[in-house]
């Protein structure tokens, strides 16, 4: 059995004594919505961070077929991640909307992990639903859920010469047994906080740049939908935070 938390404790800032750190998602925007307001901080304060996503969000819209929809929505991730600092972005291709956990995706991250050679791995939320420990919420999509296990998992993965050899023996890429946490943005079940306010505006804009994406999604003034989601999101955040506002994440130790 899993001791249950209390949600309403003070929560911890997240780490800060590490250098490197990769985000794996699933699609365009996963990131934006609630991660960005704390990678722009961590970039400002001279961290490194490199974005994978597993799919180009090709299915998201449905006025616009995928062939077409694929890089459109590449270049807002693209255009999104530069806001808050971050310049490398690669994607896996996989096909969006049925991504599924197994090896040949753990194979892919782990072997991202040893490319990037990061201390800290960021992901969203990997269980059924976005409710609390007590079951509940709206039910989670497969993609998220996959690549949420699937990168868990291959944060193990990459440090292990034997359960990817061909890695090392086709891709030269070194083990890498660096990944010191596992952090978990979209969290109900969160561990750690971070300040969101150094990076609120950079995030509100980093998301503001996925605008095919939002235009169907409301009939809101763009920047008034994503400056209400953002800030009301990490305001209400910040209540176990000191009062800050504040991006909340569930981080497993390595």
């Amino acid at each position: 059995m899993t001791e249950a938390r209390d949600q309403r404790a003070p929560l911890p800032p997240m780490p800060t004594d590490w250098r490197r750190a990769l985000a794996v998602v699933a699609h365009p925007d996963d990131l934006e919505y609630g991660g960005a307001a704390a990678i722009a901080d961590w970039t400002d304060g001279g961290r490194e961070v490199g974005y994978l996503l597993a799919t180009r969000g090709e299915a998201g819209i449905d006025t616009i077929d995928p062939a077409t929809c694929a890089p459109l929505r590449e270049a807002e991730q693209r255009a999104s991640a530069a806001v808050v600092g971050v310049s490398r972005v690669e994607f896996l291709d996989y096909r969006d909307g049925v991504v599924e956990y197994g090896l040949d995706l753990r194979r892919d991250i782990a072997a991202a992990i040893r490319r990037h050679r990061p201390e800290l791995v960021i992901t969203l939320n990997h269980r059924d639903t976005w409710g609390g420990e007590g079951g509940g919420g709206a039910w989670n999509t497969p993609d998220h859920k996959a690549v949420g296990r699937a990168t868990l998992d291959a944060a193990s993965d990459a440090g292990n010469r034997w359960i990817f050899p061909e890695l090392l023996t086709e891709q030269g890429l070194e083990p890498w047994n660096g990944v010191r946490w596992v952090a978990v943005t979209g969290t109900t079940t969160p561990t750690h906080a971070a300040d969101a306010g150094p990076g609120m505006e950079r995030a509100v804009r980093s998301l503001m740049e996925h605008k095919a994406y939002i235009g169907v999604l409301t009939d809101q003034d763009p920047e008034e939908y994503v400056r209400g989601f953002l800030t009301g999101q990490a305001e209400q955040a910040g209540a176990r935070f000191g009062g800050r506002p504040a991006v909340l994440f569930e981080v497993f130790p390595r």
